[in-house]
């Protein structure tokens, strides 16, 4: 604590003694409070991205003020005390998280500032990148800047369905087809999710992952194939879709035709739609024989009219 004072000295008694001793606050930090700039306050949130790079849920909890309120990410339960918001940070520190500022809007009040706006970390745990929106109101209290309140919001738009119609969800096979086309098995590959799984035409081993997609198609690319969409059926859910139907493929080798079932269900991920479950199958009733064909319902009142 910074002050200004005057001592006035006198000899008494053989000694110097204080004769007059005045006291007093800075005045500028009464009246405008504790100075700070506006790049002073953005390098506070340095301070707390720190600490969480200890590892230490303690020496994060302590960059809060003895009043602080933190409203997580992902926790619906207000941490309100220092023992609440060492417990968060418990957990969240698993993920080895460190912050970048992406967006920041700051303000400055007598002795206390806040910084808004939008940050992203990384997951030393498994390298994800995750953004959200973010609120640091900061308090000088014990002779340092500490966080008195904290608010941290997924992106909503992320939360929210990605648009898509039902020819577009058609056309996603183009995509696909696309990739046949350039008959390299890693741009096919590349087509399918992270956790995609195929379930090919002519393998009875499922592929799981990238490298067991990529393997089926250096075989299959080998009859340089393209399809083409004969009956489709669209479904479209929240950021996934699915197209189900019957294709036929060209073989450009041979010139031969084959038609097969498809299902394809597609997802949204790192801002395209990509396929996360394509099943494949032959024909049936060439090796089966022919089943039963549904039975339409007739309609009796167009008959009558009809008639």
């Amino acid at each position: 604590v910074k002050a200004r004072y005057s001592y006035n000295y006198v000899q008494e008694d053989g000694q110097w003694k204080i004769q007059h001793h005045h006291s007093s606050v800075m005045p500028e930090e009464i009246a405008f409070g504790k100075s700070i700039t506006e790049d002073g306050v953005r390098e506070l949130f340095g301070l707390w991205n720190n600490a969480l790079a200890t590892l230490d849920p303690k020496k994060v909890a302590a960059r809060y003020a003895r009043e602080g309120v933190l409203l997580p990410t992902v926790s619906d339960v207000p941490r309100t005390d220092f023992t609440s918001i060492e417990d968060y940070f418990i957990n969240f520190l698993k993920n080895k998280p460190q912050g970048e500022i992406l967006e920041s809007h700051v303000t400055i009040g007598k002795n206390t500032c806040s910084d808004v706006g939008i940050y992203e970390f990384t997951m030393g745990s498994t390298g994800a990148k995750v953004k959200g929106r973010y609120s640091f109101v900061y308090v000088w209290e014990d002779d340092e800047w500490k966080i008195n309140h904290h608010h941290s919001s997924v992106m909503p738009e992320g939360t929210m369905a990605q648009p898509i119609k039902e020819e577009e969800v058609r056309n996603l096979f183009q995509l696909w087809n696309s990739a046949l086309a350039t008959e390299d098995p890693d741009a096919v590959a590349k087509r399918y999710a992270k956790n995609a799984v195929l379930l090919p035409t002519v393998s009875d081993v499922p592929r799981t992952n990238y490298d067991l997609i990529k393997h089926y198609f250096v075989g299959f690319l080998t009859k340089k194939p393209q399809g083409e969409i004969l009956e489709s059926s669209v479904t479209i859910g929240h950021n996934w879709c699915q197209d189900a139907g019957i294709y036929e493929f060209t073989m450009g080798t041979t010139g031969d035709k084959v038609k097969g079932r498809y299902s394809f269900v597609y997802v949204w991920e790192d801002e395209q739609w990509k396929i996360s479950h394509h099943h494949s199958s032959v024909m049936p009733e060439p090796f089966l024989g022919p089943a039963p064909k549904p039975v339409e319902e007739k309609n009796e009142e167009i008959d009558a009219i009809l008639s």
